[in-house]
């Protein structure tokens, strides 16, 4: 590796940030609502995060569990009070119906973000077809990041395509990075380090008593010390 691999932690409240930030985390994820699978957090939550903690954090642009857009101008709201509370990452995905990318909601949202970089999330598992969805998003403004297992399954499932995305990194529509997260265990960091991924997120990985508990420092530094750095 030629780089310092990142590793993203999900973050609920101040507490996770700061437990995630300690640990070594290089980012945070803040959503609220993990049984709907990660909402948009509250402006306040944001903003308290933003002053407890100094390394970078996406925001989730979800309103609703599922990946339709719904209301549109909702999210161009919610998109502008989280920039207004302190953010400058964000986190977003769109499917209509038939499991194909929403481009017109994706780019709605994309242009109020006037190029704040955005990873787009594991909707992607879900998509009709991975790699059209990928090149109808290339040259979106702000798009650096993929976040994926590989498939719906999570990364025991989607190992495979996982590896065989990495390899085509730098062609058009894969040149952002692979954040790989979703059923992600410590078993599989080596296979995907020797493959040249360099981005890792956890979520309940970093958390031993469950989504009811906090963030665990002593966690986090465990996937530190196996990811290197």
């Amino acid at each position: 590796m030629s780089k310092r691999a990142v590793l993203e932690v999900i973050a609920l409240d101040v507490e996770d940030a700061v437990a995630a930030q300690a640990g070594g985390a290089d980012r945070l994820e803040l959503v609220t609502d993990m049984a709907a699978d990660g909402l948009t957090p509250s402006a306040a939550t944001v903003a308290g995060i933003r002053a407890a903690v100094d390394i970078p954090a996406r925001v989730m642009l979800r309103l609703a569990d599922g990946f339709a857009a719904g209301d549109v101008e909702r999210l161009v709201g919610a998109a502008c009070e989280m920039r207004e509370a302190g953010a400058e990452e964000f986190v977003l995905g769109f499917l209509g119906p038939g499991g194909d990318v929403d481009l017109g909601a994706v780019e709605r949202v994309a242009c109020v973000l006037e190029g704040c970089r955005w990873t787009f999330h594991r909707a992607i598992d879900r998509a009709a077809d991975r790699d059209a969805l990928r090149k109808q998003l290339d040259g979106v403004p702000g798009l650096d990041t993929y976040l994926t297992a590989g498939a719906a399954e999570g990364v025991d499932a989607g190992l495979p395509v996982l590896l065989a995305e990495a390899r085509r990194r730098g062609e058009p529509g894969y040149e952002q990075q692979l954040l790989v997260g979703g059923g992600l265990g410590l078993e599989h960091v080596p296979t995907l380090l020797d493959a040249g991924i360099d981005g890792f997120h956890i979520g309940g990985a970093a958390r031993p008593g469950g989504w009811a508990g906090p963030v665990s420092a002593e966690a986090v530094a465990e996937w530190r010390r196996v990811l290197g750095g």
